[in-house]
């Protein structure tokens, strides 16, 4: 009786963890944060669950000269101001998208303004959607589910001997 309550409620609790883990988690951070640079200290930045169903995590690498600038986020997030999202976001990275019509029509007087999205030299967009937590620096991690799974097969097996 104690086994079939104990597989019941493991089989319960997974069911719920699988239903929260439903949409994609991704690193939220800016290089200007300490420990978001080159060297990701993934453990100091929080994981948001992404808005949209579909969304993809993406890192942004922005340079100029030898300096670096890494954005991580959700697409959904940067879509509203950022017009330079490449067309393809399938995995991988890819060169940004060059908006010609951005900044035409604009009477700029201050010149520090970038209106124009031409600032840095070098803009990639790495996009990613198979895992969670996949725009971290590193390409592997692991899934929480996984974890879950064989810690729930470990468990009912010791139950069983």
């Amino acid at each position: 009786m104690i086994k079939s309550n104990i597989l019941v409620s493991l089989v319960i609790f997974s069911t719920i963890f699988i239903q929260a883990q439903s949409y994609l988690l991704c690193y939220q951070c800016v290089s200007t944060h300490p420990g978001c640079g080159t060297p990701f200290k993934w453990y100091w930045f929080k994981t948001i669950s992404c808005p949209e169903e579909d969304d993809i995590c993406v890192k942004v690498i922005e340079r100029i000269g030898d300096e670096e600038r890494i954005t991580r986020d959700c697409l959904s997030s940067l879509k509203g101001f950022r017009t330079d999202i490449p067309a393809d976001k399938y995995e991988g990275c890819r060169k940004n998208s060059v908006d010609v019509k951005l900044g035409n029509y604009v009477n700029n007087s201050i010149t520090e303004l970038d209106i124009k999205r031409d600032y840095y030299d070098s803009t990639t967009w790495c996009f990613c959607y198979f895992d969670h937590w996949c725009n971290s620096a590193n390409l592997s991690t692991s899934s929480n589910l996984l974890i879950v799974l064989i810690s729930i097969f470990f468990f009912i097996r010791s139950i069983n001997q």
